[in-house]
Parts: structure tokens; sequence; C-alpha cells
């Protein structure tokens, strides 16, 4: 699975011609996400979720870490898309990197929900939010 660092994928100038999929739960996602990003929940992933995007488009992946974005981006992958990327230590590391998240009506948040106390630590900028 192709890869792409927050800090690179930060510093591309069009990122209107991109299409971030959401890989985390609708709780993760409700908390915060990258602007723009669609939710494609990992647990009911399927790529015909994605058929009115066209094969060739850019699509950036991304969920916690990059686990679950991994495997929904070889999904993609096998169903022919072909310029798939996931971002590499997901919205934890987009984060880290002080890339801006948004939450509820879009606007911008320091909240960032990591999954469980285990997972926060891996979040070094940011408010952990989890239950």
């Amino acid at each position: 699975m192709p890869i792409i660092t927050a800090e690179d994928l930060s510093l591309k100038e069009n990122k209107e011609d991109v299409y971030f999929l959401d890989i985390r739960s609708e709780k993760e996602f409700a908390i915060s996400h990258l602007p723009n990003a669609k939710l494609m929940a990992y647990d009911n992933f399927d790529a015909a979720q994605v058929s009115g995007i066209p094969k060739n488009a850019e699509i950036i992946v991304y969920c916690s870490v990059g686990y679950r974005s991994e495997k929904a981006g070889e999904k993609l992958m096998n169903a022919g898309y072909t310029n798939v990327r996931n971002i590499y230590g997901g919205i934890f590391e987009w984060k880290n990197q002080g890339n801006m998240v948004v939450g509820k009506k879009d606007q911008p948040t320091d909240s960032v929900h990591t999954y469980n106390k285990n997972w926060s630590q891996w979040l070094k900028n940011g408010i952990k939010v989890y239950e």
C-alpha cells in the first residue's frame, strides 16, 4: 500500500482534486476529521461505496494510525483504483505535525478521538478524547 507522509500531504498545493476517505468509526469521525473527508467506516467498508469516484482519482485514506486505512486502501486497489495512498501514522501523525482537523459543523478543533487510553500515547499534539 503506497503511503504519503503528513508533511508531504500538508505541503500539497492542490487538495481540491483529492478524495479524503476516513476509515474510522462514526464516533471517531464525529470528534474530528481532516477537512473535506468522507466517512467510510472500516467495519462496513466496501469499495462499491466509492463507485462514484473515478478509478484514476487521487484518493487519500486514513484512520487513527494507519492499519484500518491500509486494509481499506488495499480493497480499493484490488477494485481497480490506481492512485490510492495511506497517510503514514494516520490522523494522529497529521495532528502531531500541527495540521488542522475539523469537528462538528466543520469547525477547527484540537480534539482527536484516540480510541482508548493505550492508543492515546501516540497523539502528542491535541486533546485526547476516548471512552
